[in-house]
């Protein structure tokens, strides 16, 4: 099973001081910001399989020795599955009688004489439509450093292309955003690319990047907020660090996108 918070600190940690660098240093060999780092070793988030493959090379192990604290053995092929051996003798094996499964393929039981037969069986389901194109890229906007409440200049100068995730794949003008700062916490951290999908409708209680121009020739200016409201006077939105609502007049906002999923970066 995968490791816990605190040997997964641990391990990162180790292996980092081990190789002698800074975690600002492993970040930047990962792709990544010092924070997110101190945040994994912290236990602050949890070490998932694409952190684990990113960091590994890095630490000179395998990604699987990250997760598990070992590498993981591959399982037996689908209709070789025996049990264990048993008693003092390794080679004493136990012997099961087949289960038909409805592709046909035979399984071990575990137990007596169980058979099943599932060939004349009606579906209980089918496999879908065609999933979308897995190779479709977004822009993303940002900058490293943002405001007092998180915001960022969004002037359309787009940073990186990045792969969209299935929901937005055929969503023509979905985009994403890098996090500045840290007043969502702890639903979005600083640094963390959120996926947005400009042309769904934003309800009470949504994520959303709103843009504010507060100037007729003045810099649009994006938050990473939750939606409270928004009618013919003002846009209100909240932010958890401090934990406070922002007012804009409605004649600033830009528009008001809503954020359908966040990902690590």
């Amino acid at each position: 099973m995968p490791l816990g918070f605190g040997e997964t600190m641990s391990m990162i940690r180790t292996l980092r001081e081990a190789k002698g660098m800074t975690q600002a240093q492993l970040a930047e060999l990962a792709a990544t910001s010092q924070p997110q780092i101190r945040r994994l070793e912290a236990g602050e988030r949890q070490l998932s399989k694409e952190w684990a493959q990113r960091l590994a090379p890095h630490l000179g192990v395998a990604a699987s020795h990250l997760m598990f604290g070992e590498d993981v053995v591959a399982p037996s092929p689908v209709g070789a599955i025996t049990a264990p051996p048993i008693g003092r003798d390794a080679e004493q094996q136990i012997e099961t009688p087949e289960i038909q499964v409805a592709s046909g393929i035979p399984l071990q039981s575990n137990g007596g004489e169980m058979y099943a037969s599932m060939d004349t069986s009606p579906a209980n389901a089918r496999l879908g439509a065609t999933l979308p194109d897995p190779s479709v890229k977004i822009p993303v906007y940002g900058q490293a450093v943002g405001g007092i409440d998180g915001e960022f200049v969004m002037n359309g100068d787009r940073l990186e292309d990045v792969f969209a995730p299935p929901i937005l794949s055929s969503v023509a003008e979905a985009y994403a955003v890098y996090v500045a700062g840290e007043s969502m916490e702890p639903r979005y951290f600083d640094g963390e690319i959120v996926f947005v999908n400009p042309v769904k409708r934003v309800r009470r209680g949504d994520f959303v990047v709103a843009q504010i121009q507060a100037e007729e020739h003045g810099p649009r200016l994006a938050y990473v907020k939750r939606f409270v409201r928004w009618n013919a006077q003002v846009l209100v939105l909240s932010q958890y660090n401090p934990e406070k609502e922002l007012h804009f007049a409605a004649s600033q906002v830009v528009s008001v996108h809503l954020v359908v999923m966040g990902g690590v970066v």
